[in-house]
């Protein structure tokens, strides 16, 4: 049987306090970056269904813009209202496009910007709203 010979601690490895407290350092900050972002997203994509039901309601352009303000209600959507929809019809079919910002304050001078659209539209062309962005 081999004997084994005690390792002196000079030569053991491994991550020292320092670098734990880095890692975690870095790791905290793509947490809270993910605590600030995925609310966002979770809302575009209340966006994106919110506007798949309002053309499957069909309907009138004022009908529509209503349903997707009965479901932004229920859905607690704030960054659009219906008035702000793009209303189509391309190939006798009603298309819903939307785009819009989202700035989410990261510190007191760093503010993430994430653009948002979408549409129902089968080519993925997102229409652009008359009269400019607000």
């Amino acid at each position: 049987m081999q004997d084994r010979k005690p390792v002196s601690s000079t030569k053991q490895q491994g991550i020292s306090l320092t670098g734990l407290i880095l890692v975690l350092m870095v790791l905290g900050v793509f947490a809270l970056l993910a605590i600030k972002v995925v609310p966002s997203y979770l809302e575009f994509r209340a966006v994106r269904d919110g506007i798949a039901r309002a053309k499957a309601a069909g309907g009138s352009v004022s009908e529509m813009r209503q349903a997707f303000d009965k479901s932004a209600e229920i859905n607690n959507i704030d960054a659009i209202r219906g008035r702000d929809l793009v209303i189509g019809n391309e190939g006798g079919s009603p298309q819903i496009s939307f785009a819009y910002e989202k700035r989410i304050p990261l510190t007191a001078r760093a503010t993430l910007v994430i653009d948002y659209d979408g549409t129902t539209d089968p080519s993925g062309v997102v229409a652009a709203k008359e009269g400019g962005s607000n």
